[in-house]
């Protein structure tokens, strides 16, 4: 159990109902945090709402939002402030890889992915920014990975997504840094999770808990300083 630094503080993670941010939501609560969690299927948001208020004995709420949709991701905030009385914390998390050569791709999984995987993240920032400067401050941080700056082969929408992420992160970092928002960006390397095709469990690839702990160092940060990206990479690789 973590030391209770986040309580009296709200925090969102997108994409929260498995993997990575199931996780970081997870270490937020421990840490103290009143958690709110969204994914885009009301029925896998209520299971992971209780499995994590079970497991943390923390206030953990939930609310279904696709956030390639604006209005879904208005109406996620709105809510929120009703909810909590507003989030302090967000992590964009939420996030699609379809890995094809860029002549298979189609339209609708570019169009999925570079939705999902950035213009979510600018939806979900642009929502919480105008809060979060009214309420003296807060911490967005960005779950992105090490694909926003290493291309591969079957990557193309992938790594334009995460690339794309990389710039707006450094970019919204630079905006706001005199309201009192720090902005991070995380990029994890092999994660073991179901994000990936490829099956069974690898003990060699970084655990979600990992990353639920890098969260929560950032945060941990004095205000004077800022952790303006963290790369993250598997100790051991298979080789």
């Amino acid at each position: 159990m973590n030391e209770q630094f986040l309580a009296g503080r709200t925090a969102l993670v997108t994409g929260a109902t498995r993997g990575i941010g199931f996780a970081i939501a997870r270490s937020l609560a421990d840490a103290g945090a009143t958690v709110v969690i969204c994914g885009r299927n009301q029925t896998d948001v209520d299971q992971a709402v209780s499995s994590l208020t079970n497991d943390t004995q923390r206030k953990v709420v939930g609310k279904a939002a696709d956030v390639r949709v604006s209005a879904q991701v208005e109406a996620l905030f709105s809510w929120i402030d009703s909810a909590t009385g507003g989030a302090d914390i967000l992590v964009n998390n939420a996030g699609v890889g379809v890995m094809k050569s860029t002549a298979e791709l189609t339209v609708e999984e570019w169009q999925q992915t570079i939705e999902t995987n950035l213009s979510g993240a600018f939806y979900c920032s642009r929502e919480a920014l105008a809060r979060l400067k009214k309420r003296g401050g807060g911490y967005i941080i960005n779950i992105g990975s090490l694909a926003g700056k290493n291309a591969f082969a079957g990557g193309a929408a992938y790594n334009a997504s995460k690339f794309g992420l990389n710039g707006l992160t450094e970019a919204m970092l630079l905006d706001h840094r005199y309201d009192n928002v720090r902005v991070s960006h995380v990029m994890p390397g092999s994660v073991d999770t179901r994000f990936s095709s490829e099956s069974g469990r690898a003990d060699w690839k970084i655990a979600p808990e990992d990353i639920g702990e890098i969260v929560l160092m950032l945060l941990r940060t004095p205000e004077r300083t800022l952790v303006s990206r963290v790369e993250i990479r598997p100790a051991k690789p298979a080789k």
